[in-house]
């Protein structure tokens, strides 16, 4: 019996090993991809840049219209300077952690370029600061007192 409980121990330490392992690869792979983000905007930038410098028209990033919950989650998002988890903008918008997830994944969908960042285990979200500008600028989100009313 003790030796049956001590192969079950070592065959649970060398599963947990490979958990750690797979945990540092996935975490490696998303820095990447957050670098490669950072790159595309840039370019993205460069060539906004370049555009104006040649009188061409810049596209405007379309949003599709939000509902209450997800202007909700966007304002919280908007008036916060440092990356929020999903239980902080549950508490700041006064909604669930599973209607936040939910419509966390819809204002991606809907073109709003949010910012994730992995830290121990757990997402943090922000908006992307040219977004904010523009968003200041040009109110691309259509948001207005009346929709909170």
């Amino acid at each position: 019996m003790k030796d049956n409980l001590g192969n079950i121990k070592n065959l649970l330490d060398e599963h947990l090993s490979a958990i750690n392992e797979n945990t540092g690869e996935i975490q490696i792979m998303f820095d990447y991809l957050q670098e490669v983000e950072k790159k595309v905007e840039r370019m993205n930038q460069r060539l906004d840049n370049l555009q104006l410098t040649l009188g061409q028209p810049i596209e405007k990033t379309s949003i599709t219209p939000l509902n209450q919950d997800e202007k909700k989650i966007f304002l919280v998002l908007y008036t916060e300077e440092n990356p929020l988890g999903v239980d902080e903008i549950a508490e700041k918008s006064y909604l669930s952690a599973a209607l936040v997830q939910e419509n966390i994944s819809n204002l991606t969908n809907k073109g709003v370029p949010l910012q994730r960042t992995l830290c121990q285990g757990q997402f943090f979200f922000s908006l992307n600061k040219e977004f904010k500008d523009r968003q200041a600028k040009e109110n691309l989100v259509s948001l207005s007192l009346q929709s909170f009313m």
